[in-house]
């Protein structure tokens, strides 16, 4: 009787710690872009949305926030320095820490989504800095130089990589020729594993874990790779050659039932991949060009890709199973795209936000709006957290009402 009262009281203290963990982080909780989010609006007001709030000093930058309960956190640059900010529900600065130096090159400003795992934030500045931040109070708990330490290079325009949190580790592309990427003791830094990869500089890629037949497999794309590793390890399962004209590849990969789709732009388009049971090794199922996002990623819903293009700056429907066209749209400039509630979310990088009802025949726009506040490029990807929208423009965070309770 002891032995099946500790077993119960095992199993509830087990359950207690499991949900007791907040992890927030890029593009949602499994980094494709979709909210788990219901009682939207189906159609905004002519007006648009209602804006619950806006914050104005945010410095310039490209990242987009997380949310957690009731704190939003944020990167942006001021006066040469980068900083996390976090803010309450109703957009007041609760504090901010400085965490590297900020890019001041080609398109100055942060370019990391912080990844908020039980009251920790990761960040990766755009020179490298690995850094660990109590969420609670904003102290830096510990840093690590990723690209001094493990030789690594600084891409042509700054490291945007958000980093991944998987059980004890916390993983970042180091880009060195034989420190390809890197899993770091979340709780302190330490190195855990180093793998050489294909020895290619970092691309951009935020990386993502795939649960495969039970397999656990960490995919990435450094310059040149598509990769798969084993996180435990950091053993390189395979590899698939991957190209473009700058070696950009920022679209975290979208997998589905064995299937791995990877898109980027300038004219490479995408390529679904298709795993092999075990896991350890992938073949081309189909390649298509026309849709080359750069920067603003895809969205799978019902069996179909959502996304704009580069070369050709228009938004497309491809058919998940064969690569097939089913539109093409120039209704709205090339942008950022997310899904909530079984409505697509287009941000497009002449400012303009629109609703948008899927199909595969046409890009059904149902409500759009202008965005007037803030400075330079359209670039961050939205998010929406319990019925509010958030939009990020360079220096300005805006958060709009879209519950239809």
């Amino acid at each position: 009787m002891n032995k099946f009262l500790n077993l119960i009281l095992s199993l509830l203290l087990i359950s207690i710690s499991l949900f007791s963990q907040t992890v927030s982080q890029w593009r949602g909780m499994n980094r494709d872009g979709i909210y788990n989010e219901s009682n939207l609006l189906k159609k905004w007001p002519d007006e648009g949305p209602k804006m619950l709030w806006h914050f104005d000093e945010l410095g310039k930058g490209f990242s987009s926030p997380v949310i957690a309960k009731d704190k939003i956190y944020i990167t942006g640059s001021v006066a040469g320095k980068d900083f996390l900010f976090a803010l309450d529900i109703t957009g007041k600065k609760l504090w901010r820490t400085e965490y590297g130096a900020t890019w001041d090159e080609s398109y100055p400003g942060t370019r990391t989504t912080p990844t908020l795992d039980n009251n920790k934030l990761y960040v990766h500045s755009t020179y490298g800095m690995a850094v660990c931040i109590d969420a609670a109070t904003g102290k830096i708990l510990w840093s690590v130089d990723v690209v001094k330490t493990f030789k690594g290079k600084v891409p042509r325009w700054g490291i945007a990589e958000s980093p991944l949190v998987y059980g004890d580790k916390v993983f970042f592309s180091a880009g060195g020729s034989a420190a390809n990427v890197v899993a770091l003791n979340k709780n302190d830094g330490k190195t855990i594993w180093v793998s050489k990869g294909k020895g290619d500089k970092s691309a951009y890629c935020s990386p993502y874990i795939i649960d495969h037949k039970g397999k656990k497999i960490l995919i990435t794309i450094t310059a040149d790779n598509i990769l798969g590793i084993d996180p435990e390890s950091g053993k390189l399962l395979w590899s698939y050659k991957k190209t473009n004209t700058w070696s950009v590849h920022p679209n975290t990969p979208t997998y589905k039932d064995g299937m791995l789709y990877c898109v980027s732009g300038y004219g490479s388009g995408g390529v679904m991949l298709k795993i092999a049971d075990d896991g350890n090794s992938v073949t081309q199922v189909w390649k298509n060009e026309t849709l080359d996002n750069q920067i603003g990623g895809v969205v799978l819903w019902d069996g179909f890709i959502y996304g704009s293009g580069q070369n050709d700056p228009e938004w497309q429907c491809l058919d998940w199973k064969t690569g097939e066209v089913k539109f093409k749209s120039k209704a709205l400039a090339k942008g950022c795209i997310i899904s909530a509630d079984n409505m697509l979310y287009a941000y497009g990088e002449k400012g303009e936000l629109a609703l948008v009802k899927p199909g595969i025949t046409d890009f059904n726009i149902v409500s759009k709006i202008k965005i007037e506040l803030g400075l330079e490029q359209h670039w961050a990807h939205p998010v929406i957290n319990n019925g509010v929208l958030y939009v990020r423009h360079g220096n300005v965070l805006m958060a709009y009402s879209i519950s239809a309770k």
